[in-house]
């Protein structure tokens, strides 16, 4: 049986962490591992996580590419999902990793993430997002989608062969935001980029703090910058939400 990891990488997420460890103990199959990478939290993270029974390291350097570059080092399953701490995957999540990286041609996939808070689900946002998979791209880098490529966000819990992962060099970890839109160019190469209509519920803190215009238009920004080879200082345009 092909082995799953389960990579978190976090970041002073004590009050999202409990929610999500709720869910993965719903797993049906259960991931054969999951992995904790923490990038220097200075609340009780590593605590919640540990009582939990998960693995647990700090990444040697900061920023989210670097977590899941360490993560991915250290994993010992075959195919590796990286989840974010503030999403719940679907129950049988594991069986449809093995099932969707069964097949060969498919190099990267994803769930279908759906935005949910204390007023139920964010229907407008979680088109959105849906939506900006394909005009994304098409906006910022239009001849590599109309070779197939499509953008996944972390809040899709994307998933991958972790031989895959090394093999197109992992995470630009210049980059502590918008790690995602370089691996997905990356596994292009591969082969294809496949969502599977399964929802991933994430929590909408950034739109209920920033607002839906701002939060989007902040989304829209980074990415035009990363857009126009900018590595370094992203996360100083994108405000962290707790």
């Amino acid at each position: 049986m092909t082995r799953v990891t389960i990579l978190i990488p976090t970041l002073d997420e004590e009050r999202a962490l409990p929610a999500t460890i709720a869910a993965l103990r719903k797993l049906d199959p259960s991931p054969d591992e999951i992995l904790l990478v923490d990038g220097g939290s200075q609340d009780a993270t590593r605590a919640i996580a540990e009582e939990a029974g998960f693995e647990c390291m700090t990444a040697p350097r900061k920023g989210r590419g670097a977590q899941i570059n360490h993560g991915v080092e250290h994993a010992s399953g075959e195919i590796v999902c990286v989840l974010h701490a503030d999403s719940e995957l679907p129950r049988d999540a594991v069986a449809v990793m093995r099932k969707v990286m069964s097949d060969r041609r498919t190099s990267l996939a994803s769930f279908l993430p759906r935005l949910v808070g204390k007023r139920g689900t964010r229907w407008g946002s979680t088109l959105h997002n849906y939506v900006k998979t394909w005009y994304a791209p098409l906006l910022f880098r239009p001849h590599l989608f109309f070779r197939g490529v499509r953008l996944l966000f972390g809040d899709h819990a994307m998933f991958f062969r972790r031989v895959d992962f090394i093999e197109i060099g992992g995470c630009d970890e210049r980059l502590s935001v918008m790690e995602e839109i370089g691996l997905c160019t990356n596994f292009a190469q591969l082969g294809r980029t496949r969502i599977v209509h399964r929802w991933v519920k994430t929590s909408d803190r950034r739109i209920t703090k920033l607002g839906s215009l701002r939060a989007n238009y902040i989304y829209l920004k980074v990415a035009l910058m990363w857009s126009f080879g900018v590595r370094e200082g992203l996360a100083r345009h994108y405000p962290t939400i707790r």
